[in-house]
């Protein structure tokens, strides 16, 4: 491909090489290979199903290691909160106050209707700061309700007019009632961190975020610190860092052609959540936790949360000793009994054997165990599936034959496939990103996690942009392919650990509802 001075200009400034665009047209001529599943990960297969005692010890384990170990809490907070009031921007467009309008919008008051939102509207987190800033411009919300002016109400929850939610992280919108705070979704990460990822001293967090909101997080953190400081009696080390420029990537358009704005610019895209094992790499901690930014819950129910957080950390403590020990006796003399012994234990950490592989000799054989153990871990929380869209845990094959343990999204399965379809068929659980991580070697050196990444795992996707259709690709997922040759344990935790909130309905369910009005 010949680019312009200009576009070698924008690369450079971008930290990008050409060579890097090269391969990102090449994989939109070629597409990505679909993952070959080998079978569902189950309990039992692949999921770790733990009992009361097991999870007692695992959080002994947890808390005994916790004082003398660096634990850092990381939350990619870049997302916007716009899909998450799709329905109200969808509803803004739509309604014109018509007769015939306002006779369907009072015949459809079920749960997730927009009858159901004005109806309940005053029970939302947000509410009274909405209903405050409409009466410094002299309106009442509640007479606008019955003026059926619902669009108005609309544009001041959505634009600058008012809130400007429709332009706003979705870890900076109000999510819970407290007494005398309603918290954001930032807020509640915070809050957790000083109850599993703390050593009871400092609770240290690392925020992924967009550069134009960086300000906005920063100036929550200054407004909360303080309070839940003295609440939880921790000090706060909490950091930012934005996604690469560096990790973006390009369109095409309809006819193969890179896709450039009215000057002629190349229009790049941020590379996807994938582009975050970047960020993560940078992370210097003996324990990383994970986990999404708008999976929180109020305080009186976070009991599970605290737990499972410290039963996975307390797997991957002992998993990492378990995988330490062996390489220490790889690296000796092992004997043919450990070697065994070894070999047996790769499938209790997300790896199976081709069936019928040989070595030529003892010492290839040795280098092939400590080539599978000298990784980063990661174990997983899995829930059981319930419709939620998204990835979930399966056994993928490798072309040498292998099988890994994998978190695998619906676009990289070929669902026309009748043998990958009942394979989907046959899963049971689903990936909530609740991931706790070690990413240093037995020498206590820390891993270079670009290595482990699958490049050959992405997404090519169609989209439009100013009314034209186009191609877009993403870097492989932060937990797909970026994490694909980690070792991998995936762990049963119970459901009420997930509690997403997706749209703005979801503040309405009951998990999301405080029981202290103020």
């Amino acid at each position: 491909m010949t680019y312009t001075e200009e576009d070698l200009h924008n690369f450079e400034h971008r930290g990008i090489k050409a060579e890097a665009i090269d391969r990102q047209l090449a994989n939109f001529q070629k597409g990505f290979d679909y993952i070959n599943l080998s079978e569902p990960a189950t309990t039992d297969n692949g999921i770790i199903h733990t009992s009361p005692e097991e999870e007692e010890h695992l959080i002994e384990t947890y808390d005994q290691a916790r004082e003398n170990t660096d634990i850092i809490k990381m939350v990619p907070a870049s997302g916007s909160a716009t899909r998450m009031f799709k329905d109200l921007f969808a509803f803004m467009d739509n309604y014109h106050g018509t007769t015939e309008e306002f006779l369907d919008f009072v015949q459809h008051k079920e749960p997730g209707s927009m009858h159901y939102f004005f109806e309940k509207l005053d029970e939302l987190p947000f509410y009274e700061h909405l209903a405050n800033v409409m009466w410094k411009d002299g309106k009442d919300i509640n007479k606008m309700i019955e003026k059926r002016d619902f669009n108005e109400i609309l544009k001041y929850i959505l634009s600058k007019k008012g809130l400007n939610y429709g332009n706003t992280p979705k870890g900076l919108i109000d999510f819970h009632i407290y007494r005398d705070f309603v918290r954001t979704a930032f807020d509640e990460h915070i809050v957790e961190a000083a109850m599993y990822a703390s050593d009871n001293k400092t609770a240290r967090l690392h925020f992924t975020v967009s550069e134009e909101y960086q300000n906005m997080f920063q100036a929550r953190l200054k407004k909360g610190t303080k309070v839940f400081e003295k609440m939880f009696g921790v000090k706060y080390d909490v950091s930012f860092s934005i996604q690469k420029p560096s990790t973006d990537t390009v369109s095409i358009d309809s006819e193969g052609n890179l896709l450039r704005d009215e000057e002629g610019q190349i229009i790049f895209r941020p590379g996807g959540h994938g582009a975050l094992i970047h960020n993560l790499n940078e992370l210097d901690a003996d324990i990383i936790f994970i986990k999404n930014i708008d999976n929180v819950i109020p305080d009186r129910a976070k009991n599970d949360t605290v737990k499972y957080k410290k039963i996975l950390a307390g797997i991957l403590l002992d998993v990492q000793q378990k995988v330490f020990d062996f390489l220490a006796i790889l690296n000796g003399t092992p004997s043919e009994e450990q070697l065994l012994e070894i070999e047996s234990y790769l499938t209790s950490v997300g790896y199976k054997e081709a069936e019928g592989k040989t070595f030529q000799n003892q010492t290839e054989r040795i280098e092939h165990l400590k080539s599978l153990l000298d990784r980063p871990i990661r174990v997983c929380g899995m829930v059981k599936n319930e419709g939620e869209p998204g990835g979930g845990p399966f056994w993928v094959k490798a072309k040498d034959g292998s099988s890994r343990l994998m978190i695998v999204e619906s676009a990289q399965i070929n669902i026309q496939d009748k043998g990958q379809k009942e394979i989907v068929e046959q899963s049971t659980h689903f990936n909530p990103v609740d991931i706790v991580c070690a990413t240093k070697n037995y020498k206590g050196q820390k891993f270079n996690l670009e290595k482990f990444i699958d490049e050959d795992q992405g997404f090519i996707t169609a989209k439009s942009y100013k009314g034209k259709d186009i191609k877009v690709q993403e870097l492989p997922g932060l937990w797909n392919g970026a994490m694909a040759n980690w070792i991998t344990v995936f762990v049963e935790v119970p459901l009420s650990t997930f509690t997403p909130v997706k749209t703005v309905f979801d503040l309405f369910r009951f998990e999301h509802r405080n029981v202290i009005r103020r």
